[in-house]
């Protein structure tokens, strides 16, 4: 699966710091108003990011979402869609079945690994993984995983005794460790007559075949760019299927002479695929929410399911000549919307043209920058090219980041809670500003002005960055997540935790509610962020304000009465 390199402190990043706070004036309840008038603007999608797909013995074929946290049931002909297991068990990474029907998956963020019997009964039989990845049923149903991206190593996990009353889940030292530091051993498969295990090394670019007794690795296929997974073909066994996530590419390989056959082409994105009984070929991307039937022998591709977002996060929009742009951080890519129509651009896509997960965005005068807490980045696309041109590391979970003229960037970081001053070269950095309770979007104010939301003060702060300096201008707000500042000097607000947006004046601190009764508010992984994909707020130079909607991967436009 490719939420790559999530680092172990952005998983805990909610530990922000809870030191001294600015004393809160106390504002007063929002003002009645007419609402805004609501639609969707572009429609929404199932899934938030589809990572793990496999077939049951049935037929029947299962994909999970690591950050919807659910795994799913799709009807290959309909496209329709129905969630088998709900949050936050359902965070299915990967999914394999064993011959008797038990289904296995992993869930990566919380580091666990589940089974659900053919008698329905879900069980966790490990625990405290760091980056449980991918998995497969090898002979006589042994049950191995690899950890991935936090980790590096390939486990037996022993599930004979699962149907005990005292079983209880495994540990991580408690596993049989097969092999370690093999380069990022992701979605494999053990070969049914050979009882090797075939899978792609992520970070090497390399399909290798291991043996589960021993740990030897030997190589079988390489060159690609970003190996995601690797499937036998039921129909011809000599062939393994490779999705190459890097490129879109999708590739056989001979496991007796080594060839390497380009059997399609798809955008980059793709993360995993699997045969159903027919050996009919089935891709997911992660990018595109996409799951896809791949002929084999022309390459054509048949859409099953898919949404024109992935995951939208955070937004910004920029207004030219009457019509308005909306910029999406869409966690698998950098999109933009057209604001009358809701077209959809790509712009960037991970691991096409990035290797980071946007979750922040913002429109500078010269960049546009993205902030991933998940990737530890953030990064600068040139306004006019579209293209990346610097990718900044080393935070300690970023979540927005805000350019001045001068190239001046200040980003907030969630782990630290702090306001980090960075420099246009990006060499020098410093702490303008401590003791952040939970940031998570930023507004550029007028002149050294920035407005930040605080989910865990529930506070929206004014902090002038020359004097060093801040003030609430608005508490008492229940979940506070993307901000904006509008034309009328007002700054709009998600109000997650109440399902609305409201207007807020940085003077008085009265607030406004202009919409409500929104599906906001995609609910966090345990020990995970407050705000695990922030609520984005936009607002057009009309006053038109714009609002992803991350339950649904739907964006609201709300037009002014």
């Amino acid at each position: 699966m490719g939420l790559g390199r999530i680092v172990a402190s952005a998983v805990l990043a909610f530990g922000v710091a809870n030191g001294a706070w600015a004393q809160k004036a106390e504002t007063p309840p929002p003002a009645a108003t007419r609402e805004y008038s609501q639609q969707f603007l572009v429609p929404g999608s199932w899934f938030h990011g589809v990572h793990g797909l496999a077939f049951n013995k049935d037929d029947q074929l299962f994909a999970g979402s690591v950050i919807g946290q659910t795994l799913y049931r799709v009807q290959i002909d309909s496209g329709e869609v129905d969630r088998v297991i709900d949050p936050p068990t359902g965070m299915a990474d990967d999914i394999a079945f064993a011959d008797d029907g038990t289904m296995a998956w992993t869930a990566f963020l919380i580091g666990k690994v589940y089974i659900r019997k053919p008698n329905g009964k879900t069980i966790e039989v490990a625990n405290g993984m760091t980056g449980p990845n991918s998995l497969a049923f090898g002979k006589d149903g042994r049950l191995f995983v690899s950890e991935v991206f936090l980790g590096d190593a390939l486990y037996e996990i022993d599930i004979k005794n699962v149907d005990k009353p005292d079983f209880k889940p495994l540990a991580r030292n408690e596993l049989r460790r097969i092999a370690e530091k093999l380069g990022g051993l992701n979605g494999f498969e053990v070969h049914k007559d050979d009882g090797f295990l075939y899978g792609p090394l992520w970070f090497k670019g390399e399909i290798v075949k291991v043996n589960l007794e021993t740990g030897a690795a030997e190589v079988i296929a390489s060159g690609f760019k970003t190996p995601a997974a690797a499937n036998i073909d039921p129909q011809n066994r000599d062939n393994v299927y490779v999705v190459d996530t890097g490129t879109g590419g999708i590739w056989s390989v001979s496991l007796t002479s080594k060839a390497k056959k380009l059997v399609a082409s798809m955008k980059p994105g793709l993360d995993n695929l699997a045969f159903d009984s027919r050996g009919r070929l089935f891709v997911t991307s992660m990018t595109d929410n996409g799951v896809y039937l791949v002929d084999k022998q022309t390459g054509a591709h048949r859409t099953i399911v898919e949404g024109k977002l992935a995951v939208p996060a955070d937004l910004a929009v920029t207004s030219e000549g009457g019509k308005d742009t909306v910029h999406v951080a869409d966690v698998f890519s950098y999109r933009t919307v057209d604001g009358a129509n809701g077209d959809v651009t790509d712009v960037l896509r991970v691991h096409g043209e990035t290797h980071a997960y946007p979750i922040g965005i913002s429109v500078g005068p010269k960049n546009v920058l993205l902030s991933s807490w998940f990737s530890n980045t953030v990064e600068k696309v040139d306004r006019k090219t579209g293209k990346l041109v610097a990718t900044l590391g080393e935070f300690a979970a970023p979540v927005d980041a805000v350019e001045f003229a001068d190239g001046t960037i200040y980003v907030a970081e969630l782990a630290s809670g702090n306001l980090v001053k960075v420099s246009a070269d990006g060499k020098e950095r410093s702490t303008v500003m401590k003791e952040l309770r939970g940031p998570v979007a930023m507004v550029h104010g007028a002149g050294p002005l920035i407005y930040i939301t605080e989910i865990s003060a529930g506070v929206v702060t004014e902090i002038d960055v020359a004097a060093g300096t801040r003030k609430v201008v608005a508490d008492n707000l229940t979940g506070p997540e993307g901000i904006d500042l509008g034309p009328d000097g007002k700054l709009y607000v998600a109000e997650v935790g109440q399902k609305r947006v409201v207007s807020i004046d940085p003077a008085t601190g009265a607030k406004t509610v202009i919409a409500s009764n929104l599906d906001i508010g995609l609910a966090p992984f345990p020990g995970g962020p407050p705000a695990l994909v922030p609520t984005g707020v936009a607002v057009g130079r009309t006053g038109i304000v714009y609002v992803s909607a991350d339950i649904r991967n739907s964006l609201y436009k709300l037009t002014p009465p």
